[in-house]
C-alpha cells in the first residue's frame, strides 16, 4: 500500500499570503456598507465560515440573504483589485518543489472562484506541482468547503492513475473550516497560523495548529505515518 503522503493545500491565507489584502479588502467594504473597521488581530478573533456568522459577529445580527449578496460582491470587488500584488506565503514555492521531487502527490482545493484561481495560480509558476486544482464552480453562499473536499477526494480517487486514499491524505489549511472539510473525507488536518485565523481559534478544531509551512508538511508526514 502507497503510505506516501498526500497533501490536499489550501490556497488563500495558506499557499498565497493574502491576509493582509484580505484586511485592505474588508474594510475598503466596511466603510462602504457603514460598518467599523478592524485590525488583523479582530479580524481574526471574529472571522468564521459560514461567513454569514462573521457578518453576524460584526453586525450583531446576521445579515438577510440580500445584505449578504451585497456585502460579498462589495468585499471581492476590493480584493480583486488587490490581490495581484500579494505574494506566495514565504518559502512555499521551494517547498511545493520539493515535495514534487521527493514523488509525493499534492492537489488544491479552495473556495475561490475557479476561473480566478486557476490562472492565479499558473501565474505563480507552482501549477504543475498539483495533480488537481478544483476552484469554486457554483456561486459563493458563505458556507463551508466540505463538500467541495468530498467532490476533490472522489475526483483523486477515481481519477485515472491518482487513486489517493483519504487515509493517507491531509489537509493543510488556516482555517477551523479546512479541519471540517478534512474530518469529513475521512482524512488529516494541519492548520497554520498565518492567515485568518487566531492561534486560540485554530485549536478549537483539535488538530495540529503551527506556524510555518514546513512545519505543516513535517506534521503531516508524521500523521501519514503514525
Amino acid at each position: 500500500m502507497d503510505r506516501r503522503t498526500h497533501i490536499v493545500w489550501d490556497w488563500n491565507g495558506t499557499l498565497l499570503h493574502d491576509i493582509h489584502t484580505v484586511i485592505a479588502a474588508t474594510n475598503a467594504a466596511f466603510g462602504e456598507l457603514g460598518l467599523p473597521s478592524m485590525t488583523l488581530d479582530r479580524y481574526r478573533e471574529l472571522y468564521c465560515v459560514p461567513i454569514p456568522r462573521f457578518y453576524e459577529r460584526v453586525m450583531g445580527r446576521m445579515p438577510t440573504e440580500e445584505e449578504f449578496a451585497a456585502m460579498d460582491v462589495v468585499f471581492h470587488r476590493h480584493y480583486f483589485s488587490l490581490v495581484d500584488a500579494a505574494l506566495l506565503t514565504e518559502g512555499a514555492a521551494e517547498l511545493l518543489a520539493a515535495r514534487t521531487a521527493g514523488g509525493h502527490t499534492q492537489s488544491l482545493c479552495s473556495l475561490a472562484a475557479h476561473d480566478h484561481l486557476v490562472p492565479m495560480v499558473r501565474r505563480h509558476g507552482i501549477d504543475h506541482h498539483f495533480v488537481r486544482v478544483d476552484g469554486n464552480l457554483a456561486p459563493y453562499n458563505g458556507s463551508g468547503k466540505a463538500e467541495q473536499m468530498a467532490r476533490h477526494l472522489e475526483a483523486l480517487t477515481s481519477g485515472p492513475g491518482q487513486a489517493v486514499d483519504p487515509v493517507r491524505a491531509v489537509v493543510i489549511g488556516d482555517a477551523v473550516d479546512d479541519a471540517r472539510a478534512a474530518a469529513h473525507v475521512g482524512a488529516h488536518a494541519v492548520l497554520y497560523t498565518g492567515g485568518s485565523h487566531s492561534r486560540a481559534s485554530l485549536r478549537t478544531a483539535g488538530v495540529p495548529v503551527v506556524d510555518s509551512l514546513d512545519e505543516a508538511v513535517a506534521v503531516a508526514d508524521e500523521l501519514v505515518r503514525g
